[in-house]
């Protein structure tokens, strides 16, 4: 590949966005494949301040995090969202083969290693999982704390529930989203349904039926948003979303990087680091039997439930995890 083969999202796509007045800045990738990548992350706070790393998942971007960073930084601490390549305002690969999670975990090891991150606690949510705790499980001494959120990692024994198993049908050739995203209805559509911002009558069934989608107040705010990454790009701007969902590994072994996931699950489990699990107690995708199952694997975890959250829990109820953190590393 040459460098024309990805993206780049305007700057214009991400002015005015509500509730996110944080400076891109950017890092290299070096791939042995694409020239010239490019990877925004945020980086607020005072430059001594303990390191908060904040891990996204799909389809989302450091957006996500935007009212935990308002509430971290108030409080002193440093807080480092990137976008994985393909999100946010990274630059997005067009050959959706390109996307494995294997290469998304290069990245941000990458990422942490040119930013010389340490002692550093992580939360990570969704893909942000995988991707992150492997950064942890591979550069322990880099890290003193863990956020684990509506996540998992491949494991033997591990029950796909329906709720994952109806997402990866929907993003597989001729499923719901696969066949209509962005064409009929958007991923700022999506988030706005998916955090009960506009009911599904309202956003994608209308939009199915040819009509428009009307979104306002805070439905508008989180659809803007999460549209600004991807607004113009079309169908092969979307490479990287359109990945995520078949690399579970319920789908597929290898793209999912299901092998160093399991192992990845065991090193996590015999860490002495805090370890805090803070779950969405209505994500039908990671439910809370799980989230509690996975902490009962932890002696040292505490568990949290976030009453009324479901999978974006840090897009809708940022402050009371901010604080639920803050609790603990003031412990």
């Amino acid at each position: 590949m040459a460098s024309a083969d990805f993206l780049r999202t305007p700057d214009n796509n991400f002015t005015e966005l509500e509730g996110f007045p944080y400076q891109p800045r950017y890092l290299d990738i070096a791939d042995d494949d694409v020239d010239g990548l490019r990877m925004h992350y945020i980086d607020e706070g005072p430059t001594d301040g303990p390191i908060v790393l904040m891990m996204h998942g799909m389809p989302t971007w450091s957006y996500l995090y935007r009212t935990i960073i308002k509430e971290l930084v108030a409080q002193g601490y440093r807080c480092i969202a990137p976008d994985h390549i393909g999100f946010g305002r990274s630059d997005k690969v067009l050959d959706a083969s390109w996307y494995n999670i294997a290469r998304h975990t290069k990245n941000m090891k990458q990422f942490v290693e040119q930013l010389d991150l340490r002692n550093v606690t992580i939360m990570v949510q969704d893909w942000g999982g995988p991707i992150g705790l492997a950064q942890v499980a591979h550069m322990p001494e880099r890290f003193s704390r863990l956020c684990i959120m509506n996540t998992w990692l491949h494991h033997d024994g591990y029950e796909y529930t329906p709720g994952i198993q109806q997402w990866i049908q929907q993003w597989s050739p001729g499923g719901l989203f696969e066949a209509n995203v962005p064409e009929k209805f958007t991923l700022g559509g999506l988030m706005a349904m998916a955090t009960a911002r506009i009911t599904p009558q309202d956003s994608v069934f209308k939009a199915l039926q040819g009509e428009t989608p009307v979104y306002e107040g805070e439905a508008g705010d989180v659809q803007r948003a999460y549209d600004a990454p991807f607004a113009g790009l079309g169908r092969e701007g979307h490479a990287g979303p359109y990945r995520f969902p078949m690399s579970i590994p319920f789908h597929d072994m290898i793209s999912g990087d299901a092998a160093h996931q399991e192992q990845n699950f065991a090193t996590i489990n015999a860490l002495k680091i805090p370890v805090h699990f803070m779950w969405g107690n209505e994500d039908p995708v990671f439910v809370t039997e799980w989230g509690r199952k996975w902490s009962s694997l932890i002696p040292q975890a505490t568990f949290d439930e976030i009453v009324g959250a479901r999978h974006f829990l840090q897009d809708t109820h940022g402050p009371e995890i901010a604080q639920l953190l803050l609790n603990y590393m003031h412990a």
